[in-house]
């Protein structure tokens, strides 16, 4: 099946999904809006809801790309620390109304469905980010928006270098050919259109492309032939013949024209995210920041980064809405209740010490974090910035 004609009824599909799940959210209170929790929660199926959340950031990372100006340096250090705060704020506030969300819901349907339909697809347009090139730290940071099949791609970015640049059309050869040989680890189609068809009736010959039908060419009239002229009559013997008269000329009948066929109107455009400017929330003053914080310069030392970064009063507050999912993916399995449980438990430690060893000690063994260092160390950076 070729994916470009599959395309068409997935989205169709999500469309009227979107539109039936956000009928049942708005439809008693259309002004009512939704918050970051309020999304992950949203569906049933918490892929559609992670999807969700990976366009939001992209959006917030396209937000953040305009901040330029010819008058202000946007690249000194504690302008990027000042905005690197404010965004944290930001991504905690997150204001959704419907017209705003359904398009994004749509969307996260359609891209979860391709999911068990087109693996390759789904590596190039949710890691990637069609991207030509890219790094195996990048792709390891975008797993946290994964929950379907997710071993199958973890266990493929696990096989890459871990330094170094990767080209974008060989990774997508690497993986194609990973995904065959653990193609086990890929979720069946028939079990993810079940969980959707719970929603909203779906088959899965409903996803298959629907053959267009041949295009019916109008038939042009023909212009009548004009009638053959009579054979002269033979001139009769006289002295003198009159001349014979031309056979008249018959009537031009106008071509008829083929009708034109009326198009479609084209498709209406999806909303887009309806996004506040930075600059205009800029304008409140910010105090002096100490220079760059980790999220805008992984490339810098940790170490440095560490103790450059403002500290914080509480770990809840300085946990950005990128952090937080990703820590509840990757350090707890998913469980949004059990992270708040700890953070807030970790907050409530008096010293650095106590809390590095409830890390350690209780968190790491009961979460088995032993391959999760990377995500445990930005844990315990943050711990050193609340009691530094």
């Amino acid at each position: 099946m070729n994916d470009k004609d599959s395309k068409t009824p997935r989205e169709d599909y999500g469309r009227r999904l979107a539109a039936h799940l956000c009928d049942q959210h708005f439809g008693a209170r259309p002004t009512t809006t939704l918050d970051g929790p309020a999304v992950l929660r949203f569906t049933p199926i918490r892929q559609v809801n992670l999807f969700v959340v990976q366009q939001l950031l992209s959006q917030w990372k396209q937000e953040v790309a305009r901040l330029r100006s010819p008058y202000f340096d946007f690249e000194a250090d504690d302008v990027r620390t000042a905005l690197t705060q404010f965004m944290n704020v930001l991504s905690r506030r997150i204001k959704l109304s419907r017209p705003t969300f359904e398009p994004l819901l749509a969307r996260a349907v359609a891209d979860t469905l391709a999911m068990a339909h087109d693996p390759v697809s789904t590596f190039d347009d949710k890691l990637l980010d069609q991207q030509p090139t890219a790094t195996t730290a990048q792709l390891r940071d975008t797993l946290r928006y994964l929950d379907l099949s997710k071993p199958l791609y973890q266990g493929f970015v696990d096989t890459l270098p871990a330094e170094g640049t990767l080209e974008r059309e060989d990774v997508l050869k690497r993986f194609g050919r990973y995904q065959e040989a653990n193609n086990k680890l890929l979720q069946p189609l028939a079990a993810l259109v079940a969980e959707f068809n719970a929603l909203l009736p779906l088959r899965e010959e409903d996803l298959q492309p629907v053959t267009p039908a041949a295009p019916v060419t109008p038939a042009v009239s023909a212009a009548p032939m004009a009638p053959a002229a009579p054979e002269p009559a033979q001139a009769p013997v006289v002295p003198t013949p009159e001349p014979e008269k031309p056979a008249p000329k018959p009537a031009l009948v106008p071509e008829s024209k083929p009708t034109t066929l009326a198009q479609e109107p084209a498709t209406k455009a999806d909303a887009q995210l309806t996004v506040v400017p930075l600059y205009e929330k800029l304008k409140a003053n910010q105090p002096a920041g100490q220079p760059l914080s980790e999220t805008l310069r992984p490339e810098r030392p940790a170490a440095t980064l560490a103790e450059q970064a403002p500290k914080v009063e509480t770990l809840r507050e300085a946990i950005s809405i990128n952090q937080r999912f990703s820590f509840i993916n990757e350090l707890f399995g998913g469980e949004n209740m059990e992270y708040h449980a700890a953070i807030q438990h970790l907050d409530t430690l008096p010293n650095a010490e106590l809390a590095k060893n409830y890390v350690s000690q209780q968190l790491a063994s009961k979460y088995d974090w032993t391959r999760k260092e990377e995500h445990v160390n930005k844990l315990l950076k943050l711990i050193d910035r609340k009691f530094g």
